[in-house]
């Protein structure tokens, strides 16, 4: 959007509500329209989003849907520039949740993640990261989301500038309104983005990927624990003033004995923390098995006897590309045996 003095407005999607409505304001006063119609438009960036305004709004593309029987949601956005990023609706009962990502692809090598294998391709704008709610509205309204996971492709504290505008878009109530309690960053613990986390006043909820309970293991399983190491992490999380998540995934044989549910007991208890133990999803690391359901029960019941608050996730979308990054890898992979056959039939 120009103005007639010439003045730029941004792409009113990427920026925050208030800094909208001030660009809206002004385009109007200079157009000498009344002052109700900037309630009216900055109403339909994200309120009741319009798909379309005069090709002024830029949009993501759906490239591809998948629907699981068990209800859950993947879509394969398209950004416009060859590069594409994926999010997941989880439906339970009233709570829709959506599974957001902030950049494209990831440099932290997670063995147990599909985009670690796909490496970094760029960060997410701000708009990029909030567009992914404002397209499953308008793709239905009905399955508007009532929580946002930032849990999808990349690492939100690596992107924080991005992130921290994309959360007030999410939470502002020009915006998508979604309330501050209802959104958690999930992060390996970068500990700058952290310190930036935890000075926002709103109680945007934190979860950190731990994964293993000692720093050796932590290291064989997630690379960043050479650069922010486990104690420091841990430590890091007492700045904030809200309830914190331990997120762990339960990998066959590597980190779900029960003597790793003991120091993982350790860990949690002090900060009062609620431990997700979540099933490695077999489409999302070859190579690395899930443990065994019996398993998985027995770890969580050891947490509780410690008197550690452990809820077991069940896994959902298996029968979909529903791991983080999969179903991108997935059609990577196709395009390029598609590419070969072609090459050889020329």
């Amino acid at each position: 959007m120009h103005s007639r003095s010439g003045t730029y407005v941004p792409d009113l999607l990427s920026v925050t509500p208030d800094t909208a409505r001030q660009g809206v304001a002004e385009w109007l006063a200079e157009r000498g329209e009344p002052t109700y119609r900037v309630t009216q438009i900055v109403a339909r960036l994200w309120q009741r989003p319009l798909a379309t305004w005069d090709r002024a709004l830029r949009r993501l593309g759906l490239s591809a849907r998948q629907r699981s029987s068990d209800g859950t949601e993947k879509y394969l956005w398209d950004l416009g520039d060859g590069e594409a990023i994926e999010s997941v609706l989880i439906p339970e009962g009233r709570r829709r949740t959506l599974c957001i990502s902030s950049q494209v692809g990831c440099a932290l090598g997670c063995v147990f993640c599909a985009t670690g294998r796909m490496g970094f391709r760029r960060n997410l704008t701000a708009a990029e990261i909030a567009a992914q709610v404002r397209e499953v509205i308008l793709l239905d309204p009905l399955l508007t989301p009532s929580n946002v996971v930032f849990m999808g492709m990349g690492e939100p504290l690596l992107n924080w500038d991005a992130v921290d505008a994309a959360l007030t878009i999410l939470n502002h109530p020009d915006g998508l309104g979604i309330g501050a309690r209802h959104i958690t960053v999930s992060t390996v613990g970068i500990l700058p983005g952290l310190a930036q986390l935890a000075r926002r006043p709103e109680q945007f909820r934190l979860a950190v990927s731990l994964h293993a309970p000692t720093p050796q293991l932590r290291h064989e399983l997630m690379p960043i624990e050479k650069k922010y190491r486990l104690a420091d992490v841990l430590g890091a999380l007492g700045q904030f003033r809200r309830r914190v998540t331990l997120e762990y995934v339960l990998i066959g044989g590597r980190n779900d004995a029960l003597e790793h549910a003991d120091r993982l007991a350790q860990l949690a208890r002090p900060l009062g923390a609620l431990v997700n133990l979540l099933p490695l999803h077999p489409g999302g690391a070859p190579g690395l098995t899930p443990s065994t359901r019996a398993q998985m029960l027995a770890f969580e019941r050891r947490l509780k006897r410690h008197g550690v608050e452990a809820v077991l996730r069940r896994s959902r979308g298996l029968d979909i590309s529903a791991a983080c990054g999969q179903l991108r890898v997935e059609l990577e992979a196709r395009r390029k045996v598609r590419a070969e056959e072609h090459a050889r039939v020329e």
